[in-house]
């Protein structure tokens, strides 16, 4: 999956993380701007690797410190305006790509946040169950009808159209969560929000 609509599409969240920072960074004080760099450091080299590696497929395998990953997605997801919780254990470490795992979670919380009503709250949570770990993002919206939870992954697929978006994003997820030999899943229901879970394999305790 390396087309030059997945690229765009792909792009939109970093480059909305470096507007939302350069709004903030003025009136922030010296502790907060420290932090709001750290983080556009973090949106830059996201966009420097989706420029230069558009391949979901290509991974660059090192050691994933999941809790700060998930905690940074989040706070970045905050500056946009997003009210998101984070319930996160310490400690979780995979091996995997950093940058390819944070577009996962961008989508996640991206599809969350999208479904949700206005001023709702989306739930992360980031767990060890066994030899893996299992990342949660649960929203408050309209959830999704049996029918379409078979389909909800593939590519293309919007259960509405009141909302903007190009039906991509957990496409996007499904291709990470595979090439790193994990998955993604979903429970929901109609009326009772969704919630999606990336499950990656090979956690380790960190040293």
């Amino acid at each position: 999956m390396a087309r030059l609509d997945i690229l765009a599409h792909e792009l939109r969240s970093p480059v909305a993380a470096l507007d939302a920072i350069a709004a903030a960074y003025g009136t922030a004080d010296a502790a907060t701007r420290s932090r709001l760099v750290e983080i556009a450091c973090a949106a830059g080299s996201n966009i420097d690797r989706l420029l230069a590696d558009t391949e979901l497929t290509s991974l660059r395998v090192g050691r994933v410190d999941v809790s700060r990953l998930v905690s940074d997605v989040v706070e970045t997801a905050a500056l946009v305006g997003a009210t998101v919780v984070l319930r996160a254990e310490t400690g979780l470490v995979v091996a995997g790509d950093t940058a390819r795992l944070r577009q996962a979670l961008v989508n996640l919380i991206d599809n969350a946040i999208g479904h949700s009503p206005a001023g709702g709250t989306v739930t992360v949570t980031a767990r060890r169950i066994g030899a893996s770990v299992a990342i949660a993002v649960i929203d408050e919206g309209d959830g999704i009808g049996p029918d379409d939870l078979e389909r909800i992954f593939d590519e293309g697929v919007r259960l509405t159209t009141t909302r903007p978006g190009s039906g991509l994003g957990l496409a996007v997820v499904r291709e990470i969560a595979a090439v790193h030999g994990g998955l993604v899943e979903v429970e929901s229901s109609e009326g009772q929000g969704a919630t999606f879970t990336l499950v990656l394999q090979g956690a380790f305790a960190e040293d």
